[in-house]
């Protein structure tokens, strides 16, 4: 485990712990994400962060006023520790864990399907209905198409892969032939 897995581990459970204390768990998810998605993603606000001649009360300044109003104390109190600390750089591992200790925590799975074709939400609650009965948590789905899927589904669930789609099961029935024909 990298040391920068570590530290976004023991940043994830203090604002998972902040965030309880408060009852606003599923809210505080939300905006991190907001939050890495500007920090983390957006090339000219991370070049502003990382500016060295830029000053750690002006970038604070600045951050203050951008989400002022949009995030809670707890995820505004996480952003200025991690700026001042120059660890702006885990903000992505520091979600990650977050979502797996809140998801561990409130018997909640994200699953992302993989599919031809965008699916509806009625499809996406049919997927979710089936995965939230193998698992015995509640899932979330998040879609993402795969042009090079011919049909069916990929499900990956934390690190497991529930291979539906067509390609897959053509590989297991090739295998399949195989391993009959080396008998």
């Amino acid at each position: 485990m990298s040391r920068d897995t570590v530290v976004a581990k023991r940043y994830a459970k203090a604002l998972y712990s902040a965030a309880v204390d408060e009852n606003i768990t599923l809210e505080v998810e939300a905006q991190l994400k907001m939050v890495v998605e500007v920090l983390h993603y957006d090339a000219e606000v991370k070049r502003f962060i990382l500016a060295p001649r830029i000053s750690q009360s002006d970038k604070l300044n600045v951050l203050r006023g951008a989400l002022q109003g949009k995030v809670s104390q707890a995820v505004m109190n996480m952003v200025e520790l991690l700026v001042e600390r120059g660890r702006t750089d885990i903000f992505a591992e520091l979600l990650a864990t977050y979502i797996k200790i809140e998801g561990d925590a409130l018997g909640i799975g994200d699953a992302t399907v993989y599919s031809a074709y965008s699916l509806s939400q009625e499809e996406q609650d049919t997927v979710a209905a089936e995965f939230s009965q193998l698992t015995s948590r509640k899932i979330r789905v998040t879609n993402v198409v795969d042009k090079s899927l011919l049909g069916g589904l990929k499900v990956v669930i934390g690190d497991t892969l529930y291979d539906g789609s067509l390609s897959g099961k053509l590989e297991r029935l090739e295998k399949s032939f195989n391993d009959k024909q080396r008998r």
